[in-house]
């Protein structure tokens, strides 16, 4: 009886052994692309997720650039009166185009003309608007007036101020005077 009861213990071991490694082998099997499945979908999940924030991000970031490219100021936009007077001649008129830089806020680019006879004057440059009643342009205005030193060219380069005193219809360059010591009134008129 114990001769029996030790074959038995045997093949019973012997059975289990192969029992244990086939079930290891399944559990390997099942387990290693289970693991596959779920990371790609843990990637497919992950990678909606930040569409999803840059998406958000993106909308967020645009309604800032349009509120940052909004006037704070009015718009000056389009063709104005553009004048020269001094104290020794008529008032000179031109015209003076406002042109809005796209996605600035308050900037423009200028390009305006005063034409009478040999008398000229003329502005080219970049304005910002600072205040309700400040301008300040970077770029130059060249005249050439007979009055003044007999028609010779004078040209303001750098940063001006136009400044309005009159609530905005009227903006008058504040570097008055001109190259030969006189006062020059250049305006502006909305």
């Amino acid at each position: 009886m114990l001769f029996f009861y030790l074959i038995l213990k045997a093949q019973f071991i012997e059975l289990m052994k192969k029992t244990l490694i086939i079930a290891i082998a399944g559990i390997l099997t099942f387990s290693c692309s289970k693991k596959e499945a779920e990371k790609n979908t843990e990637k497919t999940d992950s990678t909606n997720t930040v569409d999803s924030i840059n998406a958000a991000r993106t909308k967020i970031n645009d309604s800032i650039k349009a509120l940052n490219s909004k006037n704070r100021f009015r718009d000056f936009s389009g063709s104005h009166q553009f004048v020269y007077q001094n104290d020794s001649s008529p008032k000179y008129s031109g015209s003076i185009n406002f042109t809005k830089i796209d996605g600035e806020r308050d900037n423009y680019t200028l390009s305006g003309n005063i034409k009478s006879g040999k008398n000229s004057v003329t502005l080219k440059g970049f304005a910002q608007v600072v205040s309700a009643k400040h301008i300040n342009f970077t770029g130059e205005i060249t005249q050439s007036i007979v009055d003044n030193d007999n028609g010779k060219p004078y040209t303001r380069k750098g940063t001006k101020t136009f400044m309005s005193k009159d609530g905005g219809k009227t903006y008058r360059l504040q570097d008055m005077v001109n190259g030969s010591g006189f006062v020059d009134y250049i305006d502006i008129h909305f």
